[in-house]
């Protein structure tokens, strides 16, 4: 059995992770993806539920990118009910939109948006002792 993983504190991913490089190549290319599904989406939710954004809001914006695209999503006034939130979010949407461009990316795209959702839920439940 392989060692488990040393633990890193959210700090360290944050710091080690670049979202928006990790979107824009892993949602085409195959080499990033693990990266991208793996600390990538870590380092989101960390980033968002530091910022307060509820799960709920971005399964929302999953289903628009889904059934509108990135660039739609990323073009919207409000992705996300907060400012601040909403301007992180429409950065990564804006620099996925422009490599993500075939329906399997973008459909990657709502797949990886729905996994960050759930690790925001999931770091709250624990949180609040619910998990």
């Amino acid at each position: 059995m392989p060692p488990a993983p040393e633990s890193r504190t959210d700090d360290e991913v944050l710091a080690d992770t670049d979202v928006t490089l990790l979107l824009r190549y892993g949602l085409t290319q195959e080499a990033f993806r693990t990266a991208l599904f793996g600390d990538g989406a870590i380092a989101a939710a960390v980033t968002l539920d530091r910022l307060g954004v509820l799960p709920r809001s971005l399964v929302f914006v999953s289903e628009i990118v889904r059934s509108g695209g990135l660039a739609y999503a990323a073009g919207l006034p409000e992705p996300l009910p907060s400012p601040e939130p909403a301007a992180v979010l429409r950065d990564w949407l804006t620099g996925a939109a422009q490599t993500a461009t075939t329906p399997e990316a973008e459909t990657r795209a709502a797949r990886w948006l729905k996994a960050v959702a759930e690790i925001i839920a999931m770091r709250r439940a624990t949180r609040e002792g619910t998990a």
